[in-house]
This record gives C-alpha cells, sequence and structure tokens, in this order.
C-alpha cells in the first residue's frame, strides 16, 4: 500500500512512472509509491502532463488540483492533491482501480 500523508487541505504521495506505455494505467504499488503507466513519452513535460491528466480524472479532481512537486524530470515522483480527503485517495487508489485505465 502506498505511503499518503495528509497536510492541510491536501494528500501528498510518491509515484513511479512509467512512460511510453500502451495505455495509461495503474499498475499496483512498488515501495511504497503508486506505480502508474503513462502512455506519453517523457519529452517536453508530455508524460507529466499525462501523469496529471490520469490522476485528476482518476480521483475525481480538475487538473489545476494535482501538483508534481518533486521528481519533475524523474521517473520518481511527489504529487500533490489538493481538495480531497485521504480516505478518498486511499479508496481509488486500492479499490478496482488497478483496472482504471484511459
Amino acid at each position: 500500500m502506498p505511503k499518503l500523508t495528509l497536510s492541510e487541505d491536501s494528500v501528498t504521495f510518491s509515484v513511479r512512472v512509467i512512460p511510453r506505455a500502451s495505455k495509461s494505467a495503474l499498475a499496483g504499488d512498488l515501495d511504497g509509491a503508486v506505480k502508474i503507466r503513462i502512455a506519453a513519452p517523457p519529452v517536453d513535460g508530455e508524460a507529466n502532463d499525462e501523469l496529471i491528466r490520469f490522476l485528476a480524472k482518476l480521483l475525481g479532481v480538475g487538473r489545476q488540483q494535482v501538483e508534481i512537486i518533486s521528481g519533475a524530470t524523474s521517473k520518481n515522483k511527489i504529487v500533490r492533491i489538493t481538495g480531497v480527503t485521504i480516505e478518498d485517495c486511499q479508496k481509488m487508489l486500492q479499490q478496482d482501480s488497478l483496472n482504471f485505465e484511459l
């Protein structure tokens, strides 16, 4: 299970991105991070944009509520989602969401 941290009105967690996948989808967890396959290549921020779009859709929030706060040029990132509870994130990241694809 990924480690989620609540701070003020946001939830922060680690993400391990696998770019250039056939489609964007959750892929489980790895060493306390959410593993996500991203269809976009890691060129000119395309994978980061796709990650933000994917997480916003998954968690039912606007894209402006999803922020990469660390690791913009790395496969290992720290993401902050504002306007959600830690319970919402846990539910979406663990239940049947492993089958969630875009």
